[in-house]
């Protein structure tokens, strides 16, 4: 093997996950390498098609990850919604054409264990992050695209893979940290502080090998809301009680409003475990299962800025501003407390083998086994003050999956040597159940039932057969084709009020999602991609099963509401450098029935079908280590998305304007500097252009509250290793403090200090 031969293998190595040493000699016929590390990725990276990845020995050295989606911020044209550290129910993934209002549109696993909530899509709809703590994780990849026949149609984004950690031998692991951060926006100057603890302990002995992980997190966060009341809701009048510190500001459409105090502030505590075990019964064949447990105490806290004549703060009843009366209503200023407690389980039993056919059967399961959120219905001033509300109960929702799986490879001998096909084939079931019940008391705090308000159930439930096929055509060239069979039921959907309950129909469909995708080695050093694929993305439960009753009816629904049909294609040259690689992704999608929240009444929106979408951009990608100086890395991305609504019959005003929440360009940038083996310093950039939040881009003040913002944040890490088990580090988060919003306002400069003990 020659120098020029060498250095590509060493990328390649690196880029599936593995810790590459490679030695080549300026003068020989050989070179040595040696490949230590963890697991791969179980992504199919067989597949040629784009997949980017991170170690987690490289998120902790290099990215304040206080929350497992943290490991994604400097992947390419990914962005998560994380409002503050902890936030739990609204960290939505946006990919090149799916904006943060999509949750329903990328898939997250964390070892084979399903985390994506399909339980509906938008922004309380999220992954469930806390899941997967940063220090279990091993490593992160994304597969870009529908390519690959092994995922449903919600993979159209982005399929995102947690691999945890599995020991090989005796380690354990302690780490603590705090945070604080200085927030200023309208009324408000505040400071918010938490705290975060975790422990690990893991071994391997003979054929068995276990993990086990606790994790606490006591976050206070920044106000996420505002109360507001447009100039045009007031009376002109001398009606109610006089009062001061109403802050005169414009909403989204540049329509004048008045800012009345900051809410929900939220205040979560956060308890995590997780157990895994693995049994090896033979060389080839391990039996692994996983228990997860996740806690949530969540209290939402409310501020008003009003002020009566003797200066007490007005949460209720009529205000007079400047001569205008407005009303408060119960919801302006309403605080809430939520009990969440979730639980996940996965099993599998592999059989992998270097001959020629290797098999999996897995199944996972996730439960709402608690979770009630208590709203008051009557203006309170603050979380301990008791009196009349609703709570909503999703205790039994949740999901569960089965896949049985095989790959062939076809005349490969017992030593795994090279297989011209390598056949992937499985059958799949993804089960999703939605549980909602709503129930008022005169004691919002502590009921534990009441009166009946509403109830709102469903299922929905994928059936899967697919299969593809790799083949290694030529030395220099590489094909995959595959095929997906989905049949999609929707089923046991109804809704009630206090006067009823109705049922809605059942629905069926069948889709096939054909994927194709081509490699060709140009030379040494260059390689040409091409991938494309279709995927049908259907309605999930909330999105089908919605309305209201009126008069016995079921009301304000979409009965004909349709799969989203999306066809993704890209275009990838790849360049391999001295000590890493560059690439440049041409992407196209077209997305017809794109599943969107729309007028149906000049007074109801609810989720209806837009025509068609396109979306076209160029994505390029950098890494590289050792980069003008020994010790020096740069990881670097930009991409630019050209978004286009192309037909909706439904809001005939959102043609030709820009597809919500996907902005023109995206960048990131990471530097991380190694100072002999004890320093570390990482400098990162994140960058996104104009977006909007409405289909007809009728909200161009984006520095708002409800507004959706460009933005540029610097963040700033240095660790420190103070012996071979002692490290400690620290970093700012949005360094420059920029203030910038997503519907909700996010974090401001943050301070985070670290300490960790290794074994």
């Amino acid at each position: 093997m020659n120098n020029l031969k060498c250095k590509p293998l060493a990328v390649m190595l690196a880029a599936m996950g593995a810790a590459a040493s490679v030695i080549c000699p300026a003068h020989a016929d050989h070179a040595v390498v040696t490949v230590n590390g963890g697991r791969p990725s179980s992504l199919p990276t067989q597949i040629p098609t784009t997949i980017e990845g991170i170690t987690g020995a490289q998120v902790e050295d290099r990215i304040n990850a206080s929350d497992s989606e943290d490991a994604l911020k400097y992947l390419p044209s990914l962005n998560v919604r994380k409002r503050y550290i902890g936030d739990y129910d609204h960290a939505v993934l946006a990919s090149r054409a799916s904006g943060t209002g999509n949750s329903a549109r990328s898939m997250v696993y964390a070892d084979g264990i399903l985390l994506s909530n399909l339980l509906g899509n938008g922004a309380t709809y999220t992954p469930r992050w806390g899941l997967v703590t940063p220090e279990e994780i091993e490593r992160v990849d994304v597969l870009y695209g529908p390519f690959s026949a092994a995922y449903p149609g919600n993979s159209v984004g982005a399929v995102v893979d947690f691999q945890t950690r599995m020991p090989t031998r005796l380690e354990a692991h302690v780490k603590l940290s705090g945070y604080g951060q200085g927030f200023k926006q309208y009324g408000s100057d505040t400071h918010h502080y938490g705290k975060q603890g975790s422990a690990s302990i893991g071994d391997r002995q003979g054929a068995w090998s276990w993990w086990l992980d606790v994790s606490r997190l006591d976050s206070n966060g920044q106000p996420i809301a505002f109360a507001n009341k447009l100039l045009s809701q007031g009376t002109v009048g001398g009606g109610g009680v006089p009062v001061t510190g109403a802050i005169a500001d414009r909403n989204p459409a540049n329509k004048d409003w008045l800012i009345l105090g900051a809410t929900n502030q939220i205040h979560t505590v956060q308890d995590h475990a997780k157990v895994k075990l693995a049994y090896d019964a033979s060389p080839i064949l391990r039996a692994s299962y996983t228990l997860g447990w996740w806690k949530n105490d969540a209290e939402r806290s409310s501020q008003s800025y009003l002020r009566d004549a003797a200066g007490n703060p007005v949460y209720r009843g009529d205000i007079n501003v400047g001569g205008v009366k407005y009303s408060l209503l119960p919801s302006d200023f309403a605080p809430s407390r939520g009990d969440l407690e979730h639980v996940m389980h996965g099993f599998s039993l592999k059989q992998h083998s270097k001959g020629e056919f290797s098999w999996e059967v897995a199944a996972s399961l996730y439960d709402y086994a608690r979770d009630r959120v208590r709203t008051p219905t009557v203006a309170v001033p603050d979380l301990n003050t008791n009196g009349q509300g609703n709570i909503t109960d999703m205790g039994g929702s949740g999901w569960n999956t089965l896949a049985l799986k095989g790959t062939w490879r076809p005349g490969v001998d017992a030593q795994g040597g090279a297989a011209p096909h390598v056949l992937d084939f499985g059958v799949q079931r993804d089960s999703a159940k939605l549980r909602t019940r709503v129930f008022s008391s005169a004691d919002w705090i502590g009921a534990g039932d009441g009166k009946h308000v509403s109830t709102f159930n469903g299922e929905t439930r994928l059936d899967s057969l697919y299969a593809q096929d790799t083949w290694r055509i030529h030395e220099l060239w590489k094909a995959t084709l595959g095929l997906r069979f989905e049949r999609w039921q929707a089923f046991g959907g109804e809704i009630s009020n206090a006067a009823g309950l109705l049922y809605f129909p059942g629905r069926s469909e069948s889709s096939w999602s054909p994927k194709a995708a081509l490699a060709y080695r140009a030379s040494e050093l260059w390689t040409l991609k091409a991938s494309a694929g279709r995927a049908v993305r259907n309605p999930t439960a909330a999105e089908l099963f919605q309305g209201s009753i009126v008069d016995g009816k079921i009301i304000n629904t979409d009965p004909t509401l349709r799969a989203e049909r999306s066809w993704t294609s890209e275009l990838t040259a790849e360049r391999m450098l001295d000590h890493g690689s560059l690439r440049a992704t041409v992407f196209h999608e077209n997305t017809r029935d794109a599943l969107y929240s729309q007028a149906l009444t000049p007074t109801v929106n609810t989720v209806q079908n837009v025509g068609e979408i396109r979306t076209t951009g160029l994505e390029l990608s950098y890494q590289a280590d050792h980069v003008l100086v020994h010790g020096l890395s740069l990881t670097g991305s930009a991409t630019y998305a050209d978004s286009e609504i192309v037909r909706n019959a439904r809001l005939p005003a959102s043609v030709g304007k820009r597809q919500p929440r996907v902005p023109d360009w995206r960048a990131t940038l990471l530097a991380s500097y190694h100072l002999g083996d004890k320093w570390t310093t990482s400098l990162g950039a994140r960058y996104s252009g104009r977006q909007y939040g409405t289909l007809d881009n009728s909200d161009p003040n984006g520095a708002t509250y409800t507004g959706v913002s460009d933005y540029f944040v610097a963040d700033l890490r240095v660790r420190y290793r103070f012996s071979p088990q002692w490290t400690g580090a620290l970093g700012i988060d949005n360094l420059n403090n920029r203030k910038y919003w997503a519907f909700h306002p996010y974090t401001q400069r943050t301070l985070i200090a670290e300490l960790k003990f290794d074994l």
